[in-house]
């Protein structure tokens, strides 16, 4: 699937950024995890010369599972698209992802009926970010054995081996 970024952030970037999903929820599974309606992030890849990179970033202190690293990603707002959300999740922990990108796939953890944590690969055609907010304390472009060797957070974790396939390192 092709998505241009011009045309997917468009909605994103001319938006206030509007917090309906921000919020704790418990599941109908019993536990309690944020996001009133979902959460959503993106895996950003780049292809060069030590081959197929991803960016991710170290989570503050301040943020759930502080120093552990992850994509960017959280919240999804009331009637916003997976897609949307993790673009503008990006927007706001990173900076804005480069023009023009190829989804290459999606990953769909959905632990109870009511919530689920949908992460997107994005291929993208430069490296791109900065430790933009509170959320993120740095910000690093790996090769997938250097995400093997760092300490992720447990959702991330999860979804790695996933992510790591729909990438194709």
């Amino acid at each position: 699937m092709d998505h241009r970024s011009d045309d997917a952030f468009a909605g994103v970037a001319s938006k206030r950024w509007h917090r309906s999903g921000d919020g704790f929820l418990r599941c109908d599974d019993g536990h309690v995890r944020w996001g009133r309606f979902g959460a959503a992030g993106a895996l950003f890849v780049v292809r060069g010369e030590r081959g197929t990179e991803a960016l991710v970033q170290l989570r503050s202190a301040r943020a759930h599972e502080g120093g552990t690293w992850s994509c960017p990603g959280g919240a999804m707002n009331r009637g916003e698209s997976p897609l949307v959300a993790a673009l503008r999740e990006t927007a706001e922990e990173v900076g804005t992802p480069p023009g023009g990108f190829e989804v290459l796939g999606d990953h769909v953890f959905a632990p109870a009926g009511d919530w689920r944590y949908v992460t997107s690969v994005i291929e993208v055609a430069h490296r791109f970010g900065v430790a933009a907010n509170f959320e993120s304390t740095e910000i690093r472009w790996c090769t997938a054995e250097e995400i093997d060797a760092l300490p992720l957070h447990p959702g991330f974790a999860a979804a790695w081996p996933h992510l790591r396939a729909i990438a194709k390192p």
